[in-house]
């Protein structure tokens, strides 16, 4: 029974999620190292720390094998702590500027000359900073110049409206008009079948 941290994604903070909510006192903070510290001897495996990190930065094992598989897996990862900092789909914007409101969909987003992708999400639909797709990626699918904004959905109007069934949702917009809609949080490995919608999109 052990816990790993990925550090490569891990922010290390003495505010960590893991922290706060193990019953066994696991985690620590070093002030002197400035880093969190782990005391295995202590783990009971009950994985509420997994489940608190949102980017997927801890994991527990139950068994030997278990353990080196993480450990493997952690080694292996080519990601890094500035993953944090990429705009994704169906996350929590980092940039303000990414931030639209509802009233711009009609006052701002239809008069836009270039191509514009709205994202709708509310706290429900919010998933992992790490796993899902780049919104970079998903606009330069779409067109050159896309326009982006992520719009929190308050109430049912602009869901009523654009007929959206499921958060978060991506609304491509060319030429004032609504060309395409898809629906549902997809994660970074699903980014294929993701881009091959859109294409096929552009080509009705």
């Amino acid at each position: 029974m052990a816990v790993l941290i990925n550090f490569k994604i891990c922010d290390n903070d003495k505010a960590c999620n893991g922290m706060s909510v193990c019953p066994k006192g696991v985690f620590s903070w070093d002030d002197e190292k400035h880093t969190l510290v782990i005391d295995n001897s202590k783990c009971i495996s009950c994985g509420l720390c997994e489940k608190s990190c949102m980017v997927s930065a801890i994991k527990v094992a139950k068994t030997k094998d278990e353990y080196e598989k993480i450990e493997k897996e952690f080694e292996d990862d080519p990601r890094t702590i500035n993953d944090l900092l990429v705009e994704r789909y169906g996350a929590m914007p980092i940039d303000a500027a990414m931030m639209g409101q509802e009233e711009e969909i009609e006052e701002k987003l239809l008069g836009a000359t270039r191509p514009f992708i709205v994202e709708l999400y509310n706290e429900d639909s919010i998933m992992c900073l790490l796993k899902s797709i780049p919104v970079k990626k998903i606009a330069d699918t779409f067109d050159e110049e896309t326009r982006y904004r992520k719009i929190e959905v308050k109430d049912d109007t602009l869901l009523e409206k654009y007929n959206v069934k499921e958060l978060p949702s991506l609304l491509f917009f060319r030429n004032q008009k609504l060309v395409g809609k898809i629906e549902g949080y997809m994660e970074e490995q699903d980014k294929e079948d993701l881009f091959d919608k859109i294409k096929r999109m552009k080509e009705e």
